[in-house]
């Protein structure tokens, strides 16, 4: 495999979880790199990196979920990485899942390859709040974009080089990273594809999207975000048009 390759894993107060990826990413995806993005974590997150010798970035604040997968992607440009695949530090993605999208965006012209829990049934457990909103946006973007996404939620992702040098620019990737991303992309011309994904379920920890208010606010933007992109598509459409 000539292909150069990055797992970038986040990490927030993961140190009951993260050797987990790490550890089937060194098993199941050899040819790959891997660098994990410490957001400022107030445990023990950091001493495990040490221990598990990785290579991490230690970020001195915490930047939330995409300003640390950003980092991430900023560093795969700036040492010229071919693909990056965005991977949970959580556990709940899998390396061998990961490798079906690396399979997929090398046979296809995608710039995006999705891992995705809904494309074919898998026994993923996903909560009764989180599956409306799933089918929502899905529906959404097939609106705007005529194209069916079935998982706009999941952060298994593969990019490629115009893809990790987009993401890498300021504005870009925005605080939730998902389906208004996702439409944004479609629209600019760029292919996203989905693979039917198994992943596991979070064992320790908390989630970003835990509680009332974060699903709430994270429901919102989306929506805020996806309906400025339809704007914009509009008028677009009428700008050639007139």
């Amino acid at each position: 495999m000539d292909d150069k390759i990055l797992f970038v894993i986040p990490a927030y107060n993961e140190e009951k979880n993260i050797s987990k990826p790490i550890n089937d990413v060194r098993a199941n995806f050899k040819s790959a790199d891997i660098i994990v993005v410490n957001d400022c974590s107030k445990d023990n997150t950091k001493e495990v990196l040490r221990e598990l010798k990785v290579n991490y970035l230690d970020l001195p604040v915490n930047l939330g979920y995409s300003g640390a997968v950003q980092t991430g992607i900023k560093y795969a440009k700036r040492n010229n990485y071919d693909y990056v695949i965005q991977f949970d530090g959580d556990g709940q993605h899998l390396a061998s899942e990961a490798l079906k999208l690396y399979e997929k965006i090398k046979v296809s012209d995608a710039n995006i390859v999705i891992g995705s829990r809904f494309l074919e049934k898998t026994g993923y457990n996903h909560g009764s709040f989180r599956k409306i909103g799933t089918g929502l946006f899905s529906r959404l973007i097939k609106l705007i974009t005529r194209k069916k996404i079935t998982d706009p939620t999941s952060g298994l992702q593969i990019l490629d080089k115009k893809t990790i040098e987009r993401y890498s620019q300021p504005g870009q990737y925005p605080e939730f990273p998902d389906a208004n991303l996702i439409a944004k992309m479609i629209i600019d011309g760029f292919k996203v594809e989905e693979v039917s994904c198994e992943m596991a379920e979070r064992t320790d920890g908390i989630s970003m999207h835990a509680g009332v208010l974060k699903p709430i606010k994270y429901v919102i933007k989306n929506l805020y975000s996806l309906l400025i992109i339809s704007l914009i598509k509009i008028f677009r459409r009428s700008s050639k048009n007139g």
